[in-house]
């Protein structure tokens, strides 16, 4: 089943064409890969997908419904969910504290409820926490919920970040380089995590420079350059595909 569609999704910023006139579709439980070089517009794809920005033409369907330019909140409350290049934490914060923040879309509760601390607040509390506490196990921070967010190492602050979006439900994740600045070892971590989430029933949509995590972990991949499609296929076909080592992956011996 197709979960995620873009239809000539197109984005100006002035006379620049940031996204020019791109199509993708993703079927449930796909893990899809975008990648291109440096200015190919993959963020921009992102941004304007999740409702940072509105595209200039063309449409954005997820489970059959029309969610073109609607605010960033309303398309994560409908199971649409992203990350940033840059960690997104609140590092004052305790780490089970992050995650109970990032259960607020999926919080059914209203304001007097919350302040008069009824039965039924209580309880959906009750369930945050315990919910909090799996996507901690999920994600490799089991034992961490009371340290400082802060305090933790770069993989470990990547692996919040996630924890926090999947906090939310979402039924799709879209992570926009989750593993910029990790060593060896946190990059394999957090290619098991990925495809834990996946097992989980996550769809997931994935920025990645580092082509080895990609063609790791990526059913179907999106090659985008000056923010036009060039190139889709699986990781083998776009690992052969000469348009793609000539606009992004250098000459074919140098290939990833």
């Amino acid at each position: 089943m197709t979960i995620f569609e873009a239809r000539d999704l197109t984005v100006r910023f002035g006379g620049l064409t940031a996204v020019d006139g791109l199509n993708i579709a993703i079927r449930e439980r796909e893990i899809r890969g975008l990648i291109g070089p440096n200015g190919a517009g993959k963020t921009t794809v992102f941004n304007a997908i999740s409702g940072v920005c509105k595209p200039t033409r063309g449409t954005v369907r997820f489970i059959g419904e029309d969610i073109t330019g609607q605010e960033p909140y309303r398309i994560a409350r409908k199971g649409l969910v992203r990350t940033f290049q840059s960690i997104s934490i609140f590092k004052r914060f305790n780490v089970l504290d992050n995650v109970r923040i990032g259960s607020n879309l999926s919080f059914n509760g209203n304001y007097y409820q919350s302040f008069f601390g009824g039965k039924r607040t209580r309880d959906m509390e009750r369930a945050i926490d315990r919910r909090a506490e799996e996507i901690l196990a999920l994600v490799g921070l089991s034992g961490r919920s009371y340290e400082d967010a802060a305090s933790l190492a770069h993989g470990h602050k990547r692996s919040l970040g996630i924890a926090v979006a999947l906090a939310a439900n979402p039924k799709m994740l879209m992570l926009d380089e989750p593993c910029a600045g990790m060593n060896i070892g946190e990059r394999q971590a957090m290619i098991e995590l990925i495809r834990k989430i996946r097992d989980s029933g996550v769809t997931l949509m994935i920025v990645e420079h580092d082509m080895k995590v990609i063609m790791a972990i990526c059913d179907f991949i999106t090659v985008v350059n000056f923010g036009k499609l060039i190139a889709e296929g699986t990781p083998a076909e776009v690992r052969e595909n000469p348009i793609v080592h000539e606009a992004y992956l250098g000459r074919k011996n140098n290939a990833a």
